[in-house]
């Protein structure tokens, strides 16, 4: 006689598949993870799409201060005066909006989020750098720089 045949299972009708613990804590510990890592992926997606603000400030800057070197203002209706050069398109999740003042001898750049998880930002940029956040979040912030991860500077 075979040794394996005299082993016999305690109770056959349980010798396979899995019980409903065993499933519920299962889904429970899915759940948690989900619940942990779908905040903190948004959170990387935000903080990724925020750099294409500041970015686009930093060159829409440059070209000002190029077209203030030709015409010794900053523009006389509007930023740059519609010059070729001086361009406010470009990002994806920014709206860019340029204002004078002083009598073109300044501006402000204005950057809003307006698509994805840029929505609720609004940084700022001026002709002296003056770099400020203005809505963070979703919140209104006073920051005199470009929040981007936390409400550190």
């Amino acid at each position: 006689m075979n040794h394996l045949s005299l082993i016999k299972p305690s109770n056959p009708a349980r010798a396979a598949g899995f019980t409903l613990i065993e499933l519920m804590v299962t889904v429970a510990i899915v759940g948690i993870l989900g619940a942990v890592a779908v905040p903190a992926y948004k959170d990387y997606i935000r903080r990724s799409q925020l750099p294409e603000a500041t970015s686009s400030m930093a060159s829409l800057r440059i070209k000002l201060e190029q077209y203030y070197q030709d015409n010794r203002k900053y523009g006389t209706t509007a930023c740059g005066d519609g010059a070729n050069a001086v361009s406010f398109s470009g990002p994806t999740h920014f709206t860019m909006t340029c204002s004078l003042s002083n009598s073109g001898q300044g501006y402000t750049i204005t950057a809003t989020g307006s698509s994805g998880q840029a929505s609720g930002h609004i940084y700022t940029l001026n002709q002296s750098n003056g770099q400020a956040t203005t809505k963070f979040k979703g919140a209104s912030v006073t920051a005199s720089c470009w929040l981007l991860k936390g409400d550190e500077c």
